[in-house]
């Protein structure tokens, strides 16, 4: 046995509960969970970035305009935050395992229907089904990511999340070749579909088994012949009233209510997600119709951005095993507000690039970390925690560009994305109140 092998691991898990594992004794069956967790991040990463290179061929193929295509497009949204209200509900009964598998074959092959379809009600109704597939998928490979993560003892999120953004980057470029080569968006998905789809189905059998909720662990243990005791009210207790259980929340009740971990934790998330969404669809904007650049170059922004979100996630679950997750959401919310700052202030378009670059570093590790949270706010409901999390992450991902249009009717572009950098240091004020501190020792 190599030396160190016998050594004991004693690091900070996400969870509550603290593990000591002997390296020797991380079974196999957790570097394969590991593995299909990566996976289906990739595959969701890559099935999405080969569609979205193919958005002008499908635009032009069904006729649309930049308006009705905008409005499509809400119905991908649309159907992650209806999939992000049911997730949790769905893993809980059935377990992640299913979803998995199903999200994972699904998301792949319906892009092929995106190139076949006659016209736009069509094209939003597959959308739906897309964004509804993919919704399914985020959380419940969440949810074993965060299983992961506990089985390991440390965090492991935000690679996790590095592997979609590679995945999503290599999707780009494929797509990007299948357009140079004009070949027809059918085509392309198809090609891609069928090798992701049959390797989703094939790793779901490496996938670890689901939380036990807390109501099973008051089961009778195996040998023990008596019954469970009757769900009963307590002698002298009678049931509460329908009345009294639909009475409203007293005011320290709201207070309670809005700032509980979870509820923060959401209003992070949504914070977060709107500022992706915001450099997602007016960074190149901004440097071509503000700073005057050509449309090839105000490419750049975006792909700065986008290079520092997946590069950052690289490197995050080192710094939050360092530094601890709070400290590094911090200290992103931070990085994010000076790179989107120094964005808008530049006068050359090279130091709005780099603006934009440093933007998508300090929020690259912030959304992994703040699912990987919301998986331990509520033992034994990891799927329903990170559920509601991503679900007002999602939202914001849906309102952000379109928020950031209405405020630039009205005030300008560059007072429109001064906002992503207001909620970029909400985010590292509210860190403090929702993140897992750094176990000492």
């Amino acid at each position: 046995m190599p030396p160190g092998d016998d050594a004991i691991i004693d690091e900070p898990v996400l969870s509550d509960a603290r593990t000591t594992r002997r390296r020797s004794q991380v079974p196999t069956r957790l570097r394969r969970a590991q593995l299909a967790v990566l996976v289906y991040f990739g595959v969701l990463g890559l099935a999405s970035g080969d569609w979205l290179a193919r958005i002008p061929a499908i635009k032009h193929g069904l006729g649309l305009s930049d308006g009705t295509l905008g409005l499509a497009l809400l119905a991908a949204s649309a159907g992650q935050v209806v999939a992000a209200t049911l997730a949790g509900r769905i893993v809980h009964g059935i377990g992640s395992r299913t979803p998995i598998v199903i999200g994972g074959f699904c998301v792949p092959l319906l892009p092929v229907t995106f190139g076949v379809v006659p016209d736009q009600a069509a094209f939003m109704g597959c959308l739906f089904g897309f964004g509804f597939a993919g919704g399914l998928l985020d959380v419940a490979m969440n949810a074993q990511a965060v299983y992961t993560e506990r089985g390991f003892g440390r965090p492991l999120m935000t690679s996790f999340h590095a592997c979609y953004s590679f995945g999503a980057l290599a999707g780009g470029l494929i797509g990007g070749l299948f357009a140079w080569a004009q070949i027809r968006p059918s085509v392309n998905f198809a090609v891609v579909a069928v090798p992701l789809s049959c390797l989703a189905v094939s790793v779901g059998r490496w996938l670890l088994p689901d939380d036990r909720p807390a109501e099973d662990a008051q089961q009778p243990a195996p040998g023990d012949e008596r019954p469970p005791a009757p769900s009963r009210p307590a002698p002298g207790r009678s049931r509460p009233r329908r009345s009294a259980l639909r009475r409203p929340l007293s005011p320290a009740g709201w207070r309670t209510v809005v700032t509980s971990p979870l509820a923060v934790l959401g209003l992070l998330s949504l914070c977060s997600l709107l500022g992706e969404g915001a450099a997602d669809g007016w960074s190149a904007v901004y440097l071509r119709d503000n700073l005057g650049t050509s449309a090839w170059f105000a490419a750049f922004g975006f792909a700065a951005f986008s290079v520092t979100m997946a590069a950052g996630r690289l490197a995050g679950d080192r710094l939050a095993l360092r530094f601890g997750p709070g400290a590094l959401v911090r200290s992103g919310g931070l990085l994010a507000a000076i790179g989107m700052a120094c964005a808008l202030i530049s006068p050359v378009p090279a130091g709005t690039i780099a603006g934009f670059a440093l933007y998508g570093a300090g929020l690259s590790c912030i959304f992994p970390q703040l699912l990987s949270a919301a998986g331990s706010v509520r033992p034994g409901q990891t799927a329903s925690g990170i559920a509601a999390v991503a679900g007002m992450g999602y939202v914001g991902l849906l309102s952000g560009p379109v928020l950031i249009g209405g405020l630039a009717s009205v005030a300008g572009l560059t007072a429109a994305l001064s906002l992503p950098a207001l909620l970029a240091l909400a985010i590292a004020a509210g860190a403090g109140v929702a993140m897992p501190r750094r176990a000492p020792g």
